[in-house]
């Protein structure tokens, strides 16, 4: 049970997150938004505010901004159509009721659609049961009312996402991977402000380490590597990996004693670094190397990403080696177990993974779009809109496809692996 909930809260601040993002800068660029939601499925909860409808749905493993104009507009009201209207004081249309609608019966202005646009002109025309031919502008914001539940606000071309600038709309993309990664920094950032940052100081060293060979001990300060000062934990794990398993001088103070000796690090094939075996003592972090450490822990986990992207792709990793849901829920589980830093850590950790992976060209996700929005600024054309959303729809199914193919390795691996 703790795993279920540990897995739906984190995946649900995430995707919230880069909703978020999304969402911010729609509304900042004028775009309708017509939905935010989380997950995906059925609507479990769902609540108007202004224009915009908040829903959380039944499978919470992703969620969606529906922006008008984001896919063809299609548009519900059609020539023929029997509507009732609403009318404000400037005798504008506010609603379109259609016959299901208790409230159609009431209103006093009704009949059969002749004409109309509710993208440019704004403006319906209608023939009522007397044979009246009657012409009203519609508000901007108007409203059309299939029945008692069912409702869609009008999506003047103004309001649409497809009508704003290439920057606009490549922001408004860009702004949900963008959340994720600020979220990944500022939680790592929390992670190196509750830990601290290594010192210099040794606490522990492992017995038959390169260090322990070379006479290193508890309490032990590095002063310098080659030559070179040490000012924490970070420069002298630097200077390991610079060493390339070469013996390096090392300059040591032991109390009010100083001398140096020689390490050779070890190579390690698990973590891909070169050791020298000790563990450093923590020591508070300083609100500059909070922001550094936290930044740099961002970039270092990014480029593993990649990594494992490009290991993928030339095939030295197999899609066996990917983890879906289940095993992201298991993993989940486990950090809850461990502590809130733990948690906080692999909170990050997907929050940046979520952000690095939309950010690619794969049909469906904000990478492709973002692409689309390439293509349109190197022709001076959009494309097809219609065949964008046929290239988005056939990326979604295949990552659906991919998506079971990777739940069902997370089953065998999760719950069959050790029979």
């Amino acid at each position: 049970m703790q795993t279920i909930l540990s897995f739906v809260i984190v995946l649900s601040v995430l995707v919230f997150i880069h909703e978020l993002g999304h969402f911010l800068f729609a509304k900042r660029a004028g775009i309708l938004v017509r939905e935010f939601a989380i997950g995906f499925g059925p609507k479990i909860f769902s609540r108007w505010k202004g224009e915009t409808q908040y829903s959380i749905r039944a499978l919470p493993l992703g969620g969606f901004v529906r922006m008008a104009g984001e896919d063809p507009e299609i548009v519900e009201m059609q020539t023929g159509s029997e509507v009732a209207v609403e009318l404000d004081d400037q005798n504008r249309v506010t609603g379109f009721f259609f016959p299901k609608h208790p409230k159609y019966q009431s209103l006093p202005v009704k009949g059969k659609v002749t004409g109309m646009d509710l993208e440019k002109d704004l403006f319906v025309r209608l023939e009522t049961e007397d044979g009246r031919a009657l012409r009203y502008d519609v508000h901007p914001q108007a409203f059309l009312y299939r029945d008692q539940k069912d409702k869609t606000q009008i999506a003047p071309l103004d309001r649409q996402f497809s009508s704003k600038t290439l920057g606009q709309r490549a922001l408004t993309i860009l702004a949900g991977p963008v959340f994720n990664i600020v979220l990944a920094t500022v939680l790592f950032m929390v992670l190196v402000k509750l830990t601290g940052v290594e010192s210099k100081v040794i606490q522990d060293v492992v017995p038959g380490s390169p260090a322990a060979e070379a006479g290193l001990k508890s309490g032990d300060v590095i002063r310098a590597v080659d030559g070179q000062t040490i000012r924490d934990g970070d420069d002298l794990r630097e200077k390991v990996q610079q060493s390339q398993g070469q013996p390096m001088l090392i300059t040591v103070q032991r109390g009010d004693q100083v001398f140096q000796t020689k390490v050779k690090p070890i190579w390690n094939p698990q973590i891909k670094q070169y050791l020298m075996n000790v563990r450093l003592k923590q020591q508070p972090a300083t609100a500059t190397e909070v922001v550094v450490k936290g930044a740099k822990e961002t970039v270092m986990w990014t480029n593993r990403i990649f990594e494992g992207f490009g290991q993928l792709i030339t095939g030295k990793i197999g899609i066996q080696a990917l983890g879906g849901p289940v095993q992201i829920a298991s993993i989940t589980g486990q950090a809850a177990e461990a502590g809130f830093l733990a948690l906080i850590r692999w909170t990050a950790l997907l929050s940046l993974y979520l952000g690095v992976f939309n950010l690619l060209p794969i049909p469906a996700l904000d990478g492709s779009r973002l692409v689309f929005i390439g293509l349109e600024a190197l022709r001076g054309r959009p494309v097809d809109p219609n065949k964008e959303s046929m290239v988005h729809f056939v990326g979604f199914a295949l990552l659906m496809v991919l998506m079971l193919a990777v739940t069902y390795n997370d089953i065998m691996k999760v719950f069959f692996s050790q029979r």
